[in-house]
C-alpha cells in the first residue's frame, strides 16, 4: 500500500509538471528530503526518480520558463566555486574510493543549490518552495512526534522515523536541528502564507506542527536539539512586541514542561554539565583536536571521508559519591575512524582552510543579506509586509542550523542548501522588483520638453 501511494503521488506530480514546469523543481525537493525510494519496499527502489526529477526540472526551466532578467547572485558563484574545489580534493583524496561515494551526492546537492534560485522568480514560487520543504520535513517530524507521545519519550538512537537507516534527515540530531530551525518559517506561514486561505484551521495546524517540532528533540534525546530550542526562543525575542511578557511565557512553559519530560531525556541532557564523563562528548573533543592537527599539516584538506584515518586517545572522568567522599574514576579509551561530529571540522578536515573559507562565506553571506532585507523592509510599503518577517525567519533558521552544525557533520545537508537557495531567490526577486519600480520611461519626459 505504501509503495502504491508514493508511486501515485509522484506520478500525479510529474503529470502536472508538464503544464507548470516549476512543479518538477518541487518534486525534486520532495524526493531529496523525504527519499521515498527508501520508504518503499519494491516499486521505487530500482527507479532513478531523483535523476528523472532533476532532469525534468532543468529541462523545464531551459525550455519553458521565463528567463528574462535572470540574475546569478554572488553566493551562487560561491556555491559553484565550492563544487569545483570539492571536485579537486576528491581527485586527490586520502581515501579515493570512499570519497567518490560521498562526492556522488554532494555534487548534486551543490549543483541544485546553484540552479534553484534561477527558478524563484515570483513570491508564489518562493512560498511554494518553502511550503514543500516544510511539508516534506513534516512527514518525518509528525511521525516522530506521534511516536514520542505514544512511547513516552523514545530515546537516543531508538526513535524509529519510518526507516531503520540512521542517515540524512532520518538521523536523530539532524532531524532535531531541522525541526527546530523551521519553526520560524512555520510561524511565518501562520501569519503571511497565501497558498492556503487564511483561517483558524491553517493557523491551528501550524501551531500543532510547531509542537511536533519541539517534540523531536525530546523523542530523540539529542542535546543538540535542546540547544537549538534555546537559541530559537532567544531569536524570536527580537520580534516580540512585549518582550517581558514573552520571556515570562517562555519561563512558564519551561516550568510546566519539565515534569512531563521522560527520564531518558533529562538524564541525557544532564550530561551537558558532566561532558568529561560522557564518552560521546569526549570522543568529539578528541576527534576535533586530531582534525585540527591534521589540517595544520594538510591545509588543503584530505578529501571526503578522510576521518577514517584518525586514531584518538581520550580520558573520561566519572565522579562517584559527594562531598568529601567523592572519588573520580578516570578511564583511558583508544579509538579510531571516528566521524567528525561537526560541520566546521568536517570542512577543515575534508576541504582544508580554503574550503572552510568558501563555506563560511556562503553561510555568513546569507545571514548578512537577510539582515539587510529585514532592515530595508522594516517599514514596508503596501503589500510588502511579508518581506521583513520572511527574511527574519530565513535568517533565524540559518542561525539555528549553524549552531546544530557545530555538533553534527552536516556541512553538505541538502535541506540547508535548499534553504540557502530560498534566501538567494528572495534576494534576487526583491532586486528585480526594486529595479522595475525604479525604472521610469524617458519618452513621456522628452515629449513634454518638445511641447514646451
Amino acid at each position: 500500500m505504501r509503495d502504491l501511494f508514493f508511486v501515485a503521488f509522484l506520478a500525479a506530480f510529474f503529470a502536472a509538471g508538464f503544464r507548470r514546469p516549476f512543479l518538477f523543481v518541487l518534486a525534486y525537493v520532495y524526493i531529496d528530503i523525504v527519499s521515498p525510494q527508501r520508504l518503499t519496499y519494491l516499486l521505487l527502489n530500482t527507479i532513478p526518480i531523483s535523476l528523472i526529477a532533476v532532469a525534468l526540472a532543468v529541462g523545464g526551466f531551459a525550455l519553458a520558463d521565463d528567463k528574462s532578467d535572470v540574475r546569478f547572485a554572488p553566493r551562487q558563484a560561491l556555491i559553484v566555486l565550492l563544487l569545483l574545489y570539492c571536485g579537486l580534493t576528491t581527485r586527490s583524496a586520502d581515501f579515493p574510493v570512499e570519497a567518490l561515494e560521498k562526492w556522488a551526492w554532494v555534487w548534486k546537492t551543490l549543483a541544485f543549490a546553484a540552479f534553484l534560485p534561477l527558478t524563484l522568480r515570483t513570491k508564489l514560487r518562493i512560498e511554494a518552495l518553502l511550503l514543500v520543504m516544510i511539508a516534506s520535513a513534516s512527514s518525518i517530524i509528525i511521525v516522530g512526534g506521534l511516536k514520542t507521545i505514544a512511547s513516552g519519550g523514545g530515546g537516543y538512537g531508538t526513535l524509529n522515523l519510518m526507516v531503520s537507516n540512521n542517515s540524512g534527515l532520518y538521523e536523530g540530531s539532524t532531524i532535531s536541528t531541522v525541526a527546530v530551525a523551521i519553526i520560524p518559517l512555520i510561524l511565518w506561514f501562520a501569519r503571511h502564507g497565501t497558498i492556503f486561505p487564511p483561517g483558524w484551521k491553517g493557523t491551528a495546524f501550524c501551531y500543532a506542527l510547531v509542537f511536533a517540532c519541539l517534540l523531536i528533540p525530546v523523542g530523540t534525546s539529542t542535546r543538540t536539539g535542546l540547544l537549538c530550542i534555546g537559541l530559537v526562543a532567544l531569536l524570536m525575542l527580537r520580534d516580540a512586541k512585549r518582550k517581558l511578557l514573552y520571556l515570562g511565557l517562555i519561563a512558564a512553559a519551561g516550568m510546566v514542561a519539565v515534569p512531563f519530560l521522560p527520564s531518558a531525556f533529562t538524564e541525557r541532557m544532564g550530561t551537558i554539565k558532566t561532558y568529561k564523563g560522557d564518552e560521546s562528548a569526549s570522543t568529539r573533543l578528541a576527534v576535533w583536536g586530531w582534525t585540527w592537527e591534521y589540517a595544520k599539516e594538510h591545509p588543503l584538506g584530505g578529501g571526503f571521508e578522510m576521518y577514517r584515518q584518525n586514531q584518538i586517545r581520550y580520558d573520561t572522568e566519572k565522579v562517584e559519591g559527594d562531598g568529601t567522599n567523592a572519588t573520580v574514576d578516570r578511564k583511558l579509551t583508544v579509538d579510531r575512524a571516528r566521524a567528525f561530529h561537526s560541520a566546521y571540522f568536517e570542512m577543515i578536515g575534508e576541504q582544508g582552510f580554503p574550503g572552510l573559507a568558501i563555506w563560511a562565506m556562503i553561510n555568513l553571506g546569507g545571514l548578512l543579506r537577510m539582515e539587510v532585507l529585514r532592515r530595508r523592509y522594516a517599514k514596508p510599503d503596501m503589500g510588502d509586509a511579508w518581506i521583513a518577517p520572511l527574511a527574519g525567519a530565513l535568517q533565524s533558521a540559518h542561525i539555528v542550523y549553524l549552531l546544530g552544525a557545530a555538533f553534527i557533520a552536516i556541512a553538505f545537508q541538502p535541506f540547508v542548501y535548499m534553504l540557502i537557495g530560498a534566501q538567494i531567490g528572495l534576494d534576487t526577486y526583491l532586486a528585480r522588483k526594486r529595479a522595475s519600480q525604479a525604472f521610469r520611461p524617458m519618452r513621456p519626459v522628452r515629449t513634454a520638453k518638445l511641447a514646451a
